[in-house]
């Protein structure tokens, strides 16, 4: 039968590798925060239908790789994009855009083109980005970047 002190020995050992083993879970952790996140630009601007504010219809960012962004309208057509929880702008570079309004919320009919077989392409850029959508109910439309 194993001594005592063998037993204190085999004690201290796997404390030490609990202890480490926590020590790299805990490491990990940290891969989930701002250092793997995309390079974001903010983006914001005004949605139109026909020369009209486009209220409540929420506005989609979605590239071609990764998370998309989203924003919803305000009475006067304003959006900012958010790319989760707390953390504003869009993933930098190429994004399809699409509309839809909230599940309940309703307005003017949007077309396919904008909605459900969008059309519709902007470029993200690092920093702010001004696009502003001049949807028609009839014709062609696309993003509008400021010219700043």
């Amino acid at each position: 039968m194993p001594s005592v002190s063998t037993w204190r020995r085999c004690a201290a050992m796997l404390s030490r590798v609990c202890l480490l083993t926590l020590l790299s879970v805990l490491w990990m952790l940290p891969g989930c925060s701002k250092s793997d996140r995309p390079e974001l630009g903010e983006v914001e601007g005004v949605v139109t239908m026909d020369g009209k504010p486009l209220a409540n219809v929420i506005i989609v960012f979605k590239p071609q790789k990764g998370r998309p962004a989203t924003g919803q309208t305000n009475s006067e057509g304003k959006y900012t994009l958010t790319y989760r929880a707390g953390v504003t702008g869009a993933k930098v570079g190429p994004t399809d855009v699409s509309f839809e309004y909230p599940i309940g919320g309703s307005g003017p009919a949007l077309p396919a083109r904008y909605s459900t077989t969008s059309e519709l392409k902007a470029e993200v850029k690092p920093g702010r980005n001004k696009l502003d959508f001049a949807l028609q109910s009839g014709g062609e439309a696309g993003a509008v970047p400021d010219a700043d």
